[in-house]
Order: structure tokens, then sequence, then C-alpha cells
């Protein structure tokens, strides 16, 4: 593990927004906040158009959300040993929008000609999973090179509090274009939204870590780095450990409102909106809580934060009032612990892990994290056809709680401040943010 640097305690951090002011990043962080309204309006459309066109099962609505996350497990590892020998990071996520944009589009064409299937969904979903997968090795790369490291907590902020605003504004119109449009017409819009993103990344030219070159031992290499620092393997088992019964729980969440609930698509997204603004709390408030107790226990607390509000789900009964009051708050609170869950570690691994291994140690972690994800959602579907959905969704908010147990002895828990060496950072006066941008 790397030692601890000490801040200056008396220089006042900048606000987040300023790194606004930066041409590259702001175009940069426009792409994505609007990809993940697109992505929020898929998140809620695509399980309501399976459920209420399709009338698919407990065990198909597993199969859907397998489907999208199989990729990870199966092409991370090489999607990160790829994308590191690769001159343009930012060029592989401009081709995964403008794919993922055409996949999308299907779905809304498939409904008009009347030929839309399961089947179908299985596809787009599989394509789309392995094209974010591409996306997101490279993103980890790219996003180093348009931030310097003492500004990774405050540029995760920002990025999370786009990602937060989404989840505001997405879940509402999601359900509201889904009630009045149809799922399928809702789609469209995620389609467009990835064509904004690569319009946005095609007007920067940041400047990239050089391509790696050596060609032998390149797969293990980001799982040598991994297995070598403590911090960073139980950092990743904590939350994989969590994501595993997140992803049991957001298998059925949407199958149980609305069938032993009898919510509405429309009042879905309305709540879920509301309550996102927990979510829009929480990346504010995470970079405060941060300086005040660590950045290491920042993340614990979002270990924890995060799935215990989801408890009230599978607790929600009675008049619908208090139905609907238990699942604002539900959304609420966990929206407040994932922000703070994912802003530090973000933050952490974007100081842990050398500039030249990026790609390819977020393959590994991908592989990991992402890749228990659609083992969970398996998990879920056949958990809620054995058991049942509302003892399934027991099951899996208890369990998540499960992962802090990993952070037992781990280094993150002490780590108040971030780590930095020199091969994870560039020299003073040298990092890519500080190169001039056209505009």
């Amino acid at each position: 593990m790397t030692a601890i640097e000490s801040p200056d305690k008396t220089a006042k951090p900048e606000p987040a927004w300023t790194l606004l002011r930066d041409l590259a990043f702001r175009r940069y962080w426009t792409g994505q906040a609007i990809s993940l309204v697109g992505d929020q309006i898929t998140l809620l459309a695509l399980p309501l158009l399976a459920v209420l066109l399709l009338q698919a099962t407990p065990a198909q609505m597993g199969y859907l959300t397998a489907a999208g996350l199989a990729p990870n497990l199966v092409f991370s590892l090489y999607a990160g040993v790829w994308v590191d020998r690769r001159a343009s990071r930012r060029l592989v996520m401009v081709w995964a929008d403008i794919g993922r944009a055409a996949l999308i589009a299907t779905i809304p064409i498939a409904y008009a000609l009347d030929t839309l299937t399961l089947t179908h969904l299985y596809v787009v979903a599989f394509g789309v999973g392995t094209l974010a997968a591409l996306f997101e090795v490279a993103n980890a790369t790219l996003f180093v090179s348009l931030v310097p490291p003492e500004r990774y907590v405050a540029a995760n902020s920002l990025i999370n509090g786009s990602r937060a605003m989404s989840f505001v504004v997405g879940p509402s119109a999601s359900g509201w274009l889904v009630q009045i449009l149809t799922a399928p017409v809702a789609l469209i819009a995620d389609a467009l939204s990835y064509v904004a993103s690569a319009a946005q990344l095609l007007r920067i030219r940041p400047t990239e870590p050089p391509p790696e070159t050596e060609r032998k031992g390149q797969v293990g290499a980001g799982a040598r780095f991994l297995a070598s620092s403590r911090a960073l393997w139980t950092l990743i088992l904590a939350v994989t450990t969590l994501n595993f019964f997140n992803y049991m729980f957001s298998t059925l969440v949407i199958l149980y409102v609305t069938t032993s609930l009898g919510v509405s698509p429309g009042l879905i997204g309305l709540i879920l909106g509301a309550a996102s603004v927990g979510a829009l709390l929480g990346s504010i408030v995470t970079g405060r809580l941060t300086r005040a107790v660590g950045v290491g226990p920042a993340y614990v607390i979002g270990l924890l934060a995060f799935p215990a509000p989801l408890i009230l789900v599978p607790l929600a009964g009675g008049p619908r009032p208090v139905v609907l009051a238990l699942l604002f708050l539900a959304e609420f609170g966990s929206g407040l612990g994932v922000m703070i869950l994912d802003i530090s570690a973000g933050s952490l691994m974007a100081a842990i892990i050398p500039n030249r291994l990026r790609a390819r140690v977020a393959g590994v972690t991908r592989t990991i994290n992402y890749g228990i994800r659609p083992l969970g959602a398996l998990a879920g579907g056949a958990l809620g056809t054995l058991i049942g959905v509302r003892e399934t969704l027991w099951v899996a908010t208890v369990g998540a709680l499960a992962g802090v147990a990993w952070m037992i002895g781990s280094p993150v828990v002490r780590m108040r401040e971030l780590p930095t060496s020199d091969e994870a950072h560039p020299a003073p006066g040298t990092h890519p943010a500080q190169e001039a941008h056209p505009a």
C-alpha cells in the first residue's frame, strides 16, 4: 500500500463546481449527465416493458437482468487489456455510445413492426452490456486524464451529482412516458442520450497515457496488482458482496411493486424521482463527510447507508399512503447512501491504481464487481420463483448488509486522505488537465 500524504489543513478546498471552468471536463461531464438521464429512463422502462407488455415471469426478469450484466463477467478482463493498448480510449467510448444507441433503437422499431419478443430484449441487453463494459474500462483512464489527483473527490461529486439528478428526472420521465407513449417509445430517449454523449466526447482532446506495448502477461497484470493491494481488494469484495444481494433485490422490485402492491408506472416513476432527492443530497454532502471523518470511513458508512433503507420495501403494507411513504423513504435513504458509497469508492480507486494499469485493473474489478451482478439477478429470479418475491426481497435487503464485514482489519478504514504514489500520479505541473484544450 502506498503512503498517505498529509494535506495542507490551512488551504480551503475549492467548490466542486469550479472544475466546470475547464472546457474539456465540462464537455465530458455534460455528455455523461445526458447519458445518465437516458440510462435511468431505460432502467425503469425496460422492466416495465417486460412485465406489462410481454408478461415476464420472475425467472424471465432474472434472465433479462442477467443478460445485461453477463458481459461484465465474460468480457471485462480482456476489455481492459484491449483498451490499454489503444492510443485513444476516448474514441473507444465514442463508438461504444454509438453502438448502444443503435441497439436500443431496435426495440421501438420491433415494437412498431409487432415483432418484439423477450428474446429480442435479451439480445439487446447483452449487446448494450458488452459495449458498456468497454466504455467504462476506457472511462477509468479518461477520467484521470482530465482531473488532477487532488480533485478526484470533487470530480466524483460532480459526476455523481449529475447521476443523482438523473435519479430525480429519469424515473419520473420514464414512468409518464411509459404510461402515455408505451415503454418501447420511451426507450428512444435513451438512444438519443447516447448520441449526445458521443458528440460531447468528440469535442475534447485530452492527453491520455501512452498505450501499453508489452504483449506478455498483460491479462494477469491487473489481477496481480489487485491482489497486491489489500486496501483495493477488500474495497472491491465489500461492494461486490453488497451488489450480489442488491441485484437480487433490483431484479424483483418492479415486479413486486406493480403486481403485489398495485402501484401504477406513472406513480412508481413519481415516487422514484421525488425520493431521488436523497441521492442529490448525498452528492452534495459526501465531500464534507470525507473531510469530517475521512474518505475510508465514509466508504464504510456508504456500505451500510445504501442497503439498509431498502428493508422498508418488503415491510411496505397497509393503507395506500403508508405504502407510498415507505417506498419513498426507502429510495430516499438508499439514494443518499449510494452517493456516499460511490463517490468515496471511485475516489479511492482513482488514487490507488497506477495510470499504466488503469484499464486492466478496471477490467478485473469490473469482472468481479459487475460479474457478480448477473449471478445475483439469476439468484433473485430463482429464489423468487421458489419461495416468493416478497420473501426474496427480505433475503436480499438483509444479505446486502454483510458486505461491510470485509472492512474488518482493512487499511481502507484508516484512510482519512486519499493515498498517493509517483506511479499512480503524474509529476506536479505535468498533469494532462493542465494542457490547453481546443474551444
